[in-house]
């Protein structure tokens, strides 16, 4: 049997990650773990850009292939599997020939569509890379100055506004995908870039009155979304997909619905942690 690199290597990084997750946790220390993870959504979203849509989704697919296929005992009771055509919407070769329904729509949406649809696509994972690496900027870096914070934030935003305008586009094609949930898919990847997008204009709003507390509550939630929208997402569907893989379309209808706006309540569950933690730290006197 054959193992597909880019597959391993994604498990191999994920290992790494959940050990960077266990150490934060126990010293407190998440930074490593956070820029791990934007690390490895550059090193995943880097293959749309070097091998194309067809090549990358056909990578993204086999990590779910494994575990699908864990204990499949009938692909033609499992309402949410399916085989594709010479078995190229996956990097397992003759290994797995049963995948994830939405992940042989997915490959077959960009292997066989038009052009412009994989244009739409490579413009919001482009973008939105950007915008993950520069939020972190934001957050933990912030270059000294005022102006410096405030000029890579209008970067951010207007990248950001093209990111989420390719995905809108997207979106609304998926009416005829059965696959994702038709019409309920469409509707909730709606919902996922209006979460994105609404908390990064309430943050850019808070800080054009001056409310910098407002804005750094805003960008935290913004920051949520986008973590949720994300890995929230990928992890999700990789934990439930075997589990609803005899229900079309279920699994991914709750990643797509769910992602985003948990991601949100995640993040401030952290911040008002974070908050507390530091509320009774008395500072010098200036």
């Amino acid at each position: 049997m054959a193992l597909p690199i880019g597959v391993m290597s994604v498990f191999a990084a994920l290992v790494v990650w959940a050990c960077l997750a266990v150490y934060a946790v126990m010293r407190g220390k998440f930074l490593p773990a956070l820029l791990f993870g934007a690390v490895l959504m550059l090193y995943l979203n880097l293959g749309y850009v070097i091998y194309g849509p067809a090549a990358a989704i056909a990578n993204f697919v086999g990590i779910y292939d494994v575990l699908i296929n864990l204990g499949l005992t009938d692909p033609a009771t499992a309402n949410a599997v399916l085989t594709c055509p010479d078995n190229s919407c996956s990097v397992w070769g003759d290994t797995y020939t049963n995948h994830p329904a939405w992940g042989v729509a997915f490959y077959d949406r960009f292997a066989n569509g038009p052009e412009m649809r994989s244009a739409l696509l490579l413009g919001h994972v482009i973008c939105n890379s950007i915008v993950f690496v520069l939020m972190h900027v934001q957050m933990f870096f912030p270059g000294g100055t005022g102006r410096n914070h405030a000029l890579i934030g209008r970067i951010s935003f207007a990248v950001l506004t093209l990111g989420v305008g390719c995905a809108v586009i997207l979106a609304a094609q998926h009416g005829s995908v059965g696959e994702y949930g038709g019409t309920m898919s469409s509707m909730g990847f709606f919902s996922m870039s209006v979460f994105v997008y609404a908390t990064a204009v309430m943050g850019v709003l808070a800080i054009r009155r001056k409310d910098t507390s407002g804005h750094r509550i805003w960008m935290w939630r913004f920051v949520g979304s986008m973590w949720g929208s994300f890995w929230l997402f990928r992890i999700m569907l990789f934990v439930i997909d075997p589990l609803f893989r005899d229900i079309e379309a279920l699994a991914i209808q709750i990643c797509i619905w769910g992602s985003a706006p948990a991601g949100i309540l995640i993040a401030e569950i952290v911040r008002r942690k974070v908050d507390a933690k530091y509320a009774g730290i008395p500072h010098a006197a200036e």
